[in-house]
């Protein structure tokens, strides 16, 4: 056991080490081989644990992620014979299946990309090239689904660590994504082939990671239930570059290891202090209303959110029960943790933000839940588009077909 134990650390140490180079400078291929030297020959699921372990000690994860393209270029060619996937992910409408799918979808894309990039020097090949990176904006719903779906899943299972990594490397490919597309929308060709060319080679490594490292994981931990949920809940999500999905509801062949997470019910009547309600008619009043609402406890976990037609962020049932620091990415948690701190210490009652998403004018107001006594309860988060709103002049006081005066 001590042995096993001293290789843990020794291994962790080397981690930092090489992070600490590549914060220095370095580059991939000037550390490489002295990852692969160490770490070459173990699953990758023991770097993750490592990796965790790192975090969990204090180190940011946006210095962990560094390592995320020295992962990739030391396992290709190794890492399949270390952690091959289960056959499970051969299955038509298997969520594994269907990322699998859409991973070749998206490299279809790129490899159009790469061929119009070719051609660059010629300005009639813009147009296509645009087209192209556009069309390849659909990732966003492919990321989307994995750290909605398969992240708190991993969370629950105590892998925690390659779903911090991982989203932050998500922004950077989304960033870079819509980096390009200004670029060449303004007219700005200075180094974007250059620009191009890496977000093209971020986006492969990211799908050379999810095959390898990410689906792995989650083969060998979630139960055939859990895979159930994901699989009904990514028809609400949709898919990227891909249709006709077929239906996935395999016969259960052992009980799963957690059950679906329901929102906490009472059958019945719900007797509030100004009134009494049922279960359905709660439910559909909630999400009836033109806001997304979304409650988190003072355990800092997610209990509620409604499911209103207006919905701005997705939401899945898979986030019921998950620690609200793991439902932002990695550059905006803090600013979570420190209201959340904030509102149980007394120091706030509310913060609003406002953000614009394309035609889009999102207001995101927290509020601070207390009793009569002031004891927190928790934090609520309410989100509506008000463009809408701000067109608002003059005053309308009859109904939209001018019979009944309001």
């Amino acid at each position: 056991m001590s042995a096993e134990i001293n290789n843990r650390e020794y291994r962790q140490e080397v981690l930092k080490e090489l992070i600490s180079q590549l914060h220095d400078g370095k580059s991939v291929e000037q550390v490489q081989e002295r990852f692969a030297e160490v770490f070459g020959n173990v699953s990758a699921e023991e770097i993750a644990q490592a990796e965790q372990a790192l975090i969990s000690n204090g180190l940011p994860v946006s210095e962990v992620q560094r390592l995320c393209d020295v992962h990739a270029a030391v396992f290709k060619g190794s890492i399949e014979d270390i952690h091959r996937a289960p056959e499970s992910s051969e299955v038509p409408g298997h969520p594994a299946h269907t990322l699998k799918r859409e991973n070749r979808a998206i490299e279809q894309v790129i490899d159009d990309v790469r061929a119009q990039l070719a051609f660059f020097k010629d300005s009639s090949t813009h147009e296509s090239l645009k087209e192209s990176l556009r069309k390849l904006t659909a990732i966003d719903c492919h990321y989307v689904k994995k750290e909605n779906l398969f992240f708190p899943y991993m969370e629950q299972y105590g892998i925690t660590a390659p779903p911090k990594v991982m989203w932050g490397v998500d922004d950077e490919i989304r960033a870079q994504l819509k980096e390009v597309i200004a670029k060449l929308d303004s007219g700005d060709f200075s180094q974007v082939e250059e620009e191009i060319e890496a977000f093209l080679n971020k986006a492969g490594e990211m799908i050379f990671k999810e095959e390898n490292i990410l689906l792995p994981m989650l083969l060998e931990n979630l139960t055939l239930d859990e895979w159930k949920i994901i699989a009904e809940e990514s028809v609400e999500l949709g898919y990227c570059l891909i249709d006709n999905v077929p239906a996935w509801d395999p016969a259960l062949q052992e009980k799963g290891k957690q059950e679906e997470a329901q929102i906490p019910s009472t059958p019945g009547s719900i007797h509030l202090p100004t009134g009494v309600l049922s279960v359905e008619e709660l439910s559909y009043m909630l999400d009836a209303l033109p806001i997304d609402i979304t409650f988190v406890g003072k355990d800092d976990t997610v209990r509620y959110f409604s499911q209103g037609a207006e919905r701005v962020f997705p939401r899945t049932k898979a986030i019921i029960g998950r620690k609200v620091s793991n439902c932002h990415p990695p550059a905006s948690v803090h600013i979570v943790e420190d209201l959340v701190e904030d509102f149980k210490a007394g120091r706030k009652d509310h913060e609003d933000f406002w953000i614009k998403m394309g035609d889009k004018y999102i207001f995101i107001r927290y509020f601070a839940v207390r009793d009569d006594a002031g004891e927190y309860l928790g934090v609520l988060e309410v989100t509506q588009n008000i463009a809408p709103i701000q067109e608002i002049t003059g005053e309308k006081r009859l109904v939209t077909d001018d019979t009944n005066e309001k």
